[in-house]
């Protein structure tokens, strides 16, 4: 199948799904979910049993499309209740997703391309790869993807990357426990190809069945988590700091801040 923003490439039992929308940094739009949804579906039914991620470029994924955020600000109360939920359904779908995946970050990974980089099962990064959950920002809430940081790297941490929405360098993200290794950026699809044949050497079906008990011990606290958050995702887009931050960033300019 042909997607419009990415490539899924597959290599007898390993498929590698690059993000290709490099002269946008490989920005989420709508149809870029919409793509990463379909291509999870055709990988959940194919042969391959390992998936790697990975950006086209210089950048792994550098968080929502500018255009998209120019129109964010117009929407509907229920226009932004429906992104909210379908960006929360393609962040558990990964977080869920019945097969091992791999993340290779090779740029910076921001925002929501920084929940992208959170949300497979092992991440690798190359020593210039940043990482950023930047939302606040521009006057928005990383609210779903916290649901699934706070478990991968802490509470304390992830209060700290979250509320600071600071940028920070791979060897950080190693210490923090977001990042499994670093690898130098032309090693690193190789490497991410040594990991996979490591896996491949393991039972399918144990590895199946490991994926599936670890998401259901968890499923119950995660949904309700997740409903939170969608609300929240969508109620802060109607509130004046989110339309004068984004104006902002997209003038490039300091944010004047109500409360200032």
């Amino acid at each position: 199948m042909q997607y419009e923003t990415l490539k899924l490439e597959y290599d007898g039992p390993l498929a590698v799904l690059t993000l290709n929308r490099p002269e946008k940094r490989n920005a989420i739009s709508p149809q870029m979910i919409d793509d990463l949804l379909a291509a999870l579906a055709e990988l959940e039914i194919s042969r391959a049993r390992i998936g790697i991620f990975t950006g086209a470029g210089k950048a792994y994924c550098a968080g929502m499309d500018l255009e998209v955020l120019r129109t964010i600000s117009s929407q509907s109360p229920a226009q932004n209740l429906e992104d909210s939920r379908r960006m929360a359904q393609l962040f558990r779908r990964l977080w869920s997703f019945p097969k091992v995946l791999i993340a290779a970050v090779n740029g910076p990974a921001l925002a929501g391309g920084c929940a992208l980089a959170t949300l497979p099962d092992f991440t690798l990064a190359a020593p210039e790869a940043t990482f950023g959950y930047t939302e606040v920002r521009i006057g928005f809430v990383p609210a779903i993807v916290s649901v699934f940081l706070r478990r991968r790297v802490g509470e304390a941490a992830t209060r700290d990357l979250i509320l600071t929405g600071r940028v920070f360098a791979a060897e950080e993200a190693l210490r923090l426990g977001l990042v499994k290794e670093l690898v130098a950026s032309d090693a690193l699809m190789d490497r991410a190809r040594e990991l996979a044949r490591t896996l491949l050497a393991n039972s399918p079906a144990s590895l199946l069945a490991s994926k599936k008990l670890l998401v259901e011990s968890e499923e119950p606290a995660i949904d309700r988590e997740i409903s939170l958050a969608i609300q929240a995702n969508a109620a802060v887009r109607a509130t004046p700091d989110f339309q004068e931050g984004v104006s902002s960033f997209l003038e490039k300019r300091r944010p004047r801040w109500q409360a200032e």
